[in-house]
């Protein structure tokens, strides 16, 4: 029989993404890999514990969860998480940022300095530019400034980001113009905080570390893993947790990584190029009416 692994997530690093498996293994991925593996038809998923903790129900979870977890466990993670808010007293320097993922989707966040761009990485952003830097309350009021007197989001979900991928604009400089203008708008308003360093406009552009320049238009997504069923491609691009694969005549399609967390998979049979799994097509806009 065949030998089972579990995904714990992708991660991206200076050196670029890499998958990684239950047990410290991970696998590099780069430009041309082939990614090829299938769920056995009589698995089940299941939660994939919380910080490092497998979980002591082993609760079956739904197959479109992109979190992998049950109640319980979802919780225990975002425990003591400055993304969920719930930290207030954390002494390290963070970094107020302005990510953009396509046209008219501009968001604020926050990161650890000592983290550089990974979290930028980690959520798929085309390019970003720093906005300040400062104590953790400082930044998050930075976050609630920009949100109440800009209207910028501190959040934008994953579909509406690799949607979009397929049409980004061509040069950088059409990619940085929103971050740009956005910058210029959020360092003029009033009520600064005073412990935030306001930072210049520098835009960085990930669309090479993505690998998204040049490569086939993604035409959908992989909806959800399911048993008995298998995916097999080459790797085109990656950007956030999505891999975007070129699998036959059907273009590239995206699958997210935090889709495999929970399930046991073991290599694909045959050879080639396989897709048995639910895809949802992305929604195309029309062109004209002639």
């Amino acid at each position: 029989m065949a030998q089972t692994w579990r995904c714990s997530g992708l991660r991206w690093s200076v050196d670029g993404p890499l998958l990684e498996w239950d047990g410290g293994r991970g696998s590099a991925l780069t430009w041309g890999k082939r990614i090829s593996f299938a769920v056995p038809e009589e698995d089940r998923r299941t939660c994939a514990g919380a910080r490092g903790h497998a979980c002591p129900g082993q609760v079956v979870v739904a197959g479109r969860s992109t979190g992998a977890r049950c109640e319980e466990c979802a919780r225990l993670d975002r425990a003591h998480s400055v993304a969920a808010d719930t930290i207030a007293d954390d002494p390290r320097p963070y970094r107020v940022y302005l990510a953009w993922f396509g046209p008219g989707m501009v968001k604020v966040g926050i990161t650890a300095v000592e983290r550089g761009t990974a979290r930028l990485l980690e959520q798929g952003a085309v390019c970003f530019s720093w906005l300040g830097t400062g104590p953790l309350m400082a930044a998050r009021r930075t976050e609630e400034l920009l949100r109440a007197a800009l209207g910028v989001p501190d959040r934008i979900p994953y579909a509406e980001k690799r949607a979009v991928r397929a049409r980004l604009p061509r040069t950088e400089g059409e990619r940085a113009a929103e971050v740009r203008e956005l910058h210029r708008r959020a360092v003029a308003l009033a009520r600064w905080p005073e412990s935030l360093r306001a930072a210049p406009c520098e835009v960085v552009d990930h669309v090479r570390v993505f690998g998204l320049g040049g490569t086939p238009a993604a035409r959908g997504e992989v909806a959800e893993l399911v048993p008995g069923g298998a995916v097999s491609g080459e790797l085109v691009a990656a950007a956030g947790p999505d891999l975007h694969l070129a699998v036959g005549g059907r273009g590239a399609v995206v699958l997210d990584t935090r889709l495999m967390r929970g399930w046991g998979l073991v290599p694909s049979p045959g050879e080639g190029d396989r897709l048995t799994v639910p895809v949802r097509e992305f929604v195309r806009e029309q062109e004209g009416l002639f």
